[in-house]
């Protein structure tokens, strides 16, 4: 009898032991998988994924010790109170977060389920078109940007977006947005698309351009943004492209010959526009045909938005570049004017 009860409680010894380096072991698996390193790593959570799936992403990335703990402290809240000393709930939500290997299991899990997603701040200035703003997303992490030249372009979404045009360049408004890391290059197009058509509703007068004239006031808008240096300028250049196109006379526009250069044909921006430029046989050449350029050169902002919806009233017909560093223009009403102006800076510049 005795040798029996000796017996059990070797038994039970050997049992409380074995669960004591159970539960050391266990407790280990908690401890950050790395506390000496401090670098940050992306992780997507897509919407509908399982916890399972989500510890074995974190496990991969060498960010967890065990993705059998990580299910258990998830899915059962005693778990993680016994081994972390915490009863907060966990729920799993999507999104993209920034854990880093220093972190334990229960700093991971807080991050997991608090929706506090990480957010890249991304600014595209005025007068940019797609491509540069698909480079701009690439640099920062966005999206890459192919993708994003691709999805300007999608059918589907020019459709769902009410954009009447081949791709979204010039709807595209320059901001500063807060966008995630590996985003659909569709996503960010949307959201800026949105902020567009919302920033277009607060200029003066646009509600009463037509839906079927919002393009032709983007397009008109895209190259002015291209033209004017000076914001209280840029109606003035208004007022001289709409009075060339109410006479039908080209709107000579060296932002349309760059475009060509530097979009279609893939070349380097010129320093200086040729007469060879001038002759380029392209649509978007408003030196050769007349009327508006097909689609936008740019994407413009508000001053510009402002200016081509609310032009200045004027008899000119041209305007000068005068002041390079400061932006200032001169207009003119006759073209004899127009050279004597260029005389006239000519001269000041040569100190006569």
């Amino acid at each position: 009898m005795k040798k029996n009860s000796v017996k059990i409680l070797s038994l039970a010894a050997s049992a409380v032991a074995l669960l004591a380096v159970i539960f050391v072991s266990v407790k280990l698996c908690t401890l950050p998988y790395n506390s000496s390193d401090s670098t940050g790593k992306t992780v997507r959570v897509p919407a509908g994924a399982s916890v399972r799936a989500t510890g074995n992403s974190l496990k991969s990335e060498h960010l967890i010790r065990s993705e059998l703990l990580f299910y258990f402290a998830a899915r059962y809240p005693a778990a993680r109170k016994i081994l972390m000393g915490s009863s907060e709930a966990f729920m799993l939500k999507s999104g993209v977060y920034r854990i880093n290997p220093s972190m334990n299991l229960n700093e991971i899990l807080k991050v997991l389920s608090s929706g506090n997603q990480e957010y890249i701040r991304v600014t595209v200035p005025e007068g940019l078109t797609v491509s540069k703003i698909g480079m701009i997303m690439e640099e920062a992490g966005v999206c890459s940007a192919a993708d994003f030249k691709e999805a300007s372009k999608n059918p589907e979404l020019l459709e769902k977006l009410n954009v009447r045009a081949e791709s979204f360049e010039g709807f595209l408004f320059p901001d500063t947005y807060f966008l995630t890391p590996l985003m659909q290059a569709s996503s960010v197009i949307e959201t800026m698309v949105e902020n567009f058509f919302e920033k277009f509703r607060q200029v003066t007068n646009a509600e009463n351009i037509p839906e079927s004239k919002i393009l032709d006031t983007v397009i008109l808008a895209s190259i002015i943004e291209r033209e004017y240096r000076i914001a209280s300028e840029a109606p003035l250049i208004s007022s001289v492209f709409n009075n060339r196109l109410k006479h039908n006379i080209g709107l000579y526009s060296c932002a349309t010959l760059e475009y060509i250069i530097t979009e279609i044909e893939g070349r380097e921006h010129p320093d200086v526009i040729t007469y060879k430029d001038i002759e380029i046989d392209n649509p978007y050449n408003t030196y050769k045909w007349a009327g508006l350029p097909p689609g936008p050169i740019s994407n413009p902002g508000l001053v510009a938005l402002n200016a081509a919806v609310n032009p200045a009233l004027t008899n000119y017909f041209y305007f000068r570049l005068v002041d390079p560093e400061k932006g200032n223009h001169v207009f003119s009403k006759t073209f004899s004017n127009h050279i004597e102006n260029a005389h006239s800076y000519n001269t000041k510049k040569s100190g006569y």
